[in-house]
């Protein structure tokens, strides 16, 4: 095991991949002489050259479509939108083109695409670069979407969601690149679809997405001090949903509290609460809770933006008002 950041984890991925097959490309803005936004593709243009990572455009419908009609010709891209934010500008290509092809072609068509981008808060980066807008994606048959909290975690489902033939909308945050981990030294595969119980627990199950895992980690050690026996299950992948994990943590604790940086109108949380309220009533004590971002514009300052934004105390507070009622 080697311990590296969440950004070099990712520049592994593309690395490997790129060396076991030329076919797979990366493409975006910046990400050839600058190394990208976070330098996670860092001197892979001078290893592999234009062919296979290339600087585009500033026009995030360009490179989506550019992405596609690879795709269709049989290479792997690696479409790099800088801010989550951006994709409303691809969103026509992504969710009428790419989404749809395979389905229109019975299946003959395949298009084996990575529409990877980066959202959040964190950062102070105003309303306009810290969106989590993974909620769209979900809706839209035919998208896989993936959102890795750790080093380990993103390595390992990047190199699955480029050898998948379907187009995956993976989600990193800008707040994890620097966060470090274990990683293999040795190749391996995370599954697309599979969730991950990352802390055993028996009292209450904490189902959090991205950063917001490494907040609930937090609590939850936290309230073990308290006495409060908190098991933490990270998705991994929204879509699929790996409900079988789900379910089993939450028929084992009896109670739910579901963390999104996400507001929780319209959003997974609901769909992952009523998973669970559907396989799960019988068994459970109270009904699930969420505990999400407030529906409103991210503020630049950092006070206002962690009032925002659910954290470690905040996650600690919904836990007890459900443990305990208070």
């Amino acid at each position: 095991m080697s311990v590296i950041t969440y950004g070099e984890a990712i520049r592994q991925a593309y690395r490997e991949e790129m060396l076991r097959d030329k076919n797979v490309c990366l493409m975006g803005e910046d990400v050839g002489r600058w190394g990208s936004l976070y330098r996670s593709s860092k001197g892979l243009l001078e290893e592999f050259g234009p062919e296979q990572v290339k600087d585009t455009p500033i026009s995030e419908a360009a490179i989506a479509g550019c992405a596609v009609g690879c795709a269709a010709l049989g290479m792997r891209p690696i479409a790099e939108i800088m801010y989550i934010d951006f994709i409303t500008i691809a969103m026509d290509v992504m969710v009428n083109h790419a989404a749809k092809w395979p389905q229109l072609s019975n299946g003959k068509l395949k298009l084996p695409i990575v529409f990877k981008t980066q959202g959040g808060a964190g950062r102070r980066n105003s309303s306009q670069h810290s969106q989590s807008l993974e909620n769209w994606f979900v809706n839209v048959p035919g998208l896989i979407v993936v959102m890795p909290a750790t080093p380990y975690d993103v390595k390992g489902l990047l190199k699955s969601a480029i050898r998948d033939d379907n187009p995956v909308v993976f989600i990193e945050h800008k707040a994890l690149y620097f966060e470090k981990g274990e990683v293999p030294d040795e190749e391996y595969l995370i599954p697309l679809g599979k969730a991950e119980v990352k802390r055993a627990g028996t009292d209450v199950t904490i189902i959090a997405t991205s950063w917001m895992v490494l907040f609930a980690l937090k609590a939850a050690a936290q309230l073990q001090q308290e006495g409060i026996s908190c098991e933490v299950v990270d998705p991994r992948t929204l879509w699929p949903l790996d409900k079988q994990t789900l379910v089993q943590s939450v028929k084992k604790t009896g109670l739910c509290l579901v963390v999104t940086e996400a507001p929780e109108e319209g959003g997974w949380s609901g769909e992952a609460s009523s998973v669970i309220h559907e396989h799960c009533f019988s068994t459970l004590k109270k009904p699930v809770k969420r505990h999400c971002s407030i529906r409103t514009g991210i503020p630049y300052g950092p006070v206002l933006e962690r009032q925002i934004v659910p954290g470690d105390e905040s996650i600690m507070k919904a836990v007890r008002e459900l443990v305990k009622g208070v």
